[in-house]
This record gives C-alpha cells, structure tokens and sequence, in this order.
C-alpha cells in the first residue's frame, strides 16, 4: 500500500512540475517546490538545484528545509563538486560517499562543508532539454545514524532515478514556459507594429484629406516632423489623429499644398 501512495504522490508531482504554462509562473518558487518535492520523495536531509537556463547568471536554489545548510553547499561548488560536473558532462553523478576516498578525492572543499553539515552521500542530475543542460538538481543524503535523518527515505541508486525523472519532466515544463514566452513577446511585438501602421495610415488619411494632397506628401509631412522632434511616428500619427499637432508646424519646411 505504501508503495502504491508513492507512486501516486510521484505521478501528482511530475504532472505538476510540467504544468508550467500559466499567467503567474515565477522561476524561483518554482525551482524551490521542485526542490522541496524531491526532498520529499527520496527522503533525502536537502536538495538544491543550480540552474541558468541559457542565461549568463546562475541561480542558486535551495530547498525550504536546511535551506541554508544547502545554499552553502551549493555555493562552495565554485570549487568543485557534484553540480558544476554534472553540469559540464550533461549527465548524472552517481550516488557518492562523503569520505576520504569518495567526495573526498574528486571534491576535498564541497567534501568537508558536506561533512559539517552530516552530510553522508551526495548524487546530483542535469536538467537537461535535448543537448542543452538548463540546470542540475543536488541532492544530499543524511549520514546514516543521524539524529535528523528524515523518514522515507529510499536507496540512492533508486533516488537517484527519481531524482532524474523530476529533472526531466522539469526540464520539458522549462522549455515550454520559455517557448510559451518567446511567442507571447513575439505576438505582442507583431500587435504593437500593427497597431503602429494603422496609426500612421489614420493620419496620413486625415493630412491627405485636409491638405487636398497625395498619400505620399501627408507621410513625409509626418515622418519630418518626428525626426524634427525626434518622436516615434506612431506617437506623431496618433497626435494628429487627435488633433494634437499644429498643422503649421507639420508643413515647416515644406511647400503648402496647392
């Protein structure tokens, strides 16, 4: 039976780590319920995530529990750990011991902050969308015998695959959001220029009605103007629609029309 809820808990969760196509989305709650989720899931004392995105800055995440025991732990990784190699390969690092022949050999700084906070193994996996690594998600397994280590917590090997599962169906939620995104700016730029070119139509209508001239004229009426007075057309165009400008001061320069 217990296994059973656990399925279902891992099902709830992945379908809402790729439900990410919504009007309130914020990366940083988001980032930190995944790491409060995989914390859940495989037991573990912490997880942390270290994510880009593509950008030039990275953020740094931590989970709600020990969330400063973990950011520690992530920062220190600037020289060497299970994040910043996970990163660079694009693939996991296995579950390993925080001892002297483990973390010890491969990461002595992470190794000894690990070890102050009873840290006893650590694993860690890209979030990863085709070929571009977004992130990594850290997890930090307490020392066995702890005081503190939580309940449910399942065997690394295995942690690790759910671990990996979160990371992945993050990385599709992630990569939708940020598509989602990119047409949503796209379509809004393509409203604003549509929105732009009516304007400037509208007016040059009204100048070409008014001035008994060409279409031409009235738009070379405008467009000197705004540079004149360095302004956008579409605010010079939306001005004379309105009746805003001087119509004096839209010719300057320029013979009447006959």
């Amino acid at each position: 039976m217990r296994d059973r809820e656990s399925e279902l808990r891992l099902a709830d969760v992945l379908v809402r780590t790729a439900d990410t196509l919504t009007e309130d989305f914020d990366l940083e709650r988001y980032l930190e319920w995944l790491a409060d989720r995989c914390t859940e899931l495989v037991g573990a004392r912490g997880v942390g995530v270290m994510y880009t995105g593509g950008e030039d800055t990275v953020r740094i995440v931590p989970c709600g529990r020990r969330r400063e025991a973990v950011r520690g732990l992530l920062e220190i990784q600037y020289r060497g750990g299970p994040c910043v190699e996970s990163f660079g390969s694009g693939q996991p690092v296995a579950p390993t011991r925080i001892c002297p022949d483990g973390a010890g050999a491969r990461w002595p700084h992470f190794a000894e902050r690990a070890g102050e906070q009873g840290v006893g193994e650590t694993y860690a996996v890209p979030i990863r969308r085709g070929g571009t690594v977004l992130g990594v998600l850290n997890v930090f397994v307490a020392e066995s015998g702890k005081e503190e280590e939580p309940e449910g917590g399942v065997p690394s090997e295995l942690g690790l695959r759910i671990a990996q599962t979160l990371a992945d169906a993050a990385a599709t939620g992630l990569h939708n959001h940020r598509t989602h995104s990119a047409y949503r700016v796209l379509s809004e730029q393509l409203q604003t220029a549509l929105d732009s070119r009516i304007h400037v139509e509208q007016a040059k209508g009204v100048l070409a009605e008014r001035w008994h001239t060409g279409m031409d004229e009235a738009f070379e009426a405008l467009r000197g103007y705004a540079r004149r007075e360095q302004q956008v057309i579409d605010l010079v165009a939306t001005q004379v629609i309105r009746g805003k400008i001087d119509e004096d001061e839209l010719r300057r320069g320029r013979s009447a029309p006959s």
